[in-house]
């Protein structure tokens, strides 16, 4: 259930059977918006409704993600946690350090909430994304999903390949975690975020052209949370099915984080198995990774 809550806010505030509809919650002088009109600037609504759509798609995932951690979905009573990715385990931590370490960090949601409210309110983003007409678009947010993997595979190689200086600057400080815990997904460097999120982000909004608001906000809060997923120390529930999909799941992740030459997509390792860069984590079991990651 974690994912569809992650499209929790654009999904209720869009239903016509939803007693929170924006139409009914709302005044229309607050989301109307003439993009044709220079002499009007972008209304602040719809950027709030993004960040906050984000927001509770992290405090979904934080809390499916400590009653994982903890072990309330296991079967077997005696186990205490469930399987680590890598055969060390998982590593120590207080959750609620965790949790603050994650949402503080100003390379993370501070540097994407300033980058979100500069592209919107100077009016940066293409004209369909101040709509509030309709829903969720999913095939352009399918779209978004696969574009923005796809570059930031691109970029993440060029980030290892560029110089070694280069790489030191940008990627390696979240290189350092190389058996990383959920919490590490936006730990690294504002040079980082900038050239492996940040500008992929604002292509796909300029080549999908088409998008609403709300196709906008399930984009920005799937990504985010998706991102986020990747980073865990566990094995989850969906890793099997998402793998056979070509997925990206924490397995195939920890492949990048402990070897760092393979499985540079995110979101989906397409591009990993297209450009022979792929490897899976099964490969490394009884050697780095436990069984059946």
């Amino acid at each position: 259930l974690v994912w569809p809550c992650m499209l929790a806010l654009p999904l209720v505030m869009t239903s016509s059977w939803s007693p929170t509809s924006y139409e009914s919650l709302f005044p229309k002088e607050w989301y109307e918006f003439d993009a044709d009109n220079t002499g009007e600037r972008p209304k602040p609504l719809g950027l709030c409704l993004g960040i906050f759509a984000v927001a509770v798609g992290q405090v979904f995932v934080l809390i499916y993600f400590y009653l994982h951690k903890y072990g309330y979905f296991l079967a077997t009573p005696e186990l205490v946690e469930p399987t680590s990715i890598q055969s060390k385990g998982a590593p120590a931590y207080e959750f609620f350090e965790g949790v603050v370490t994650h949402l503080s960090q100003p390379e993370g949601f501070v540097l994407l909430v300033t980058y979100l409210s500069t592209t919107w309110l100077m009016h940066w983003m293409p004209n369909s994304y101040y709509s509030f007409e309709g829903g969720i678009q999913w095939k352009e947010l399918a779209l978004c999903l696969v574009l923005q993997d796809g570059i930031q595979y691109l970029m993440h190689r060029l980030e290892h390949s560029i110089s070694p200086t280069f790489y030191q600057k940008s990627h390696k400080p979240h290189h350092k975690f190389t058996n990383p815990r959920m919490f590490d997904a936006f730990n690294g460097s504002l040079a980082d975020t900038i050239i492996m999120i940040l500008i992929p982000l604002y292509t796909v909004a300029n080549l999908v052209r088409t998008c609403n608001v709300w196709t906008y906000m399930a984009f920005g809060s799937m990504y985010a949370n998706w991102l986020t997923l990747i980073h865990s120390e566990y094995v989850l529930p969906w890793d099997l099915v998402f793998r056979r999909l070509g997925f990206g799941t924490p397995g195939d992740h920890h492949v990048h984080h402990k070897f760092f030459k393979y499985n540079y997509g995110h979101l989906f390792m397409w591009f990993d198995q297209i450009c022979g860069t792929y490897r899976n984590p099964q490969e490394f079991s009884n050697k780095a990774f436990n069984e059946h990651v």
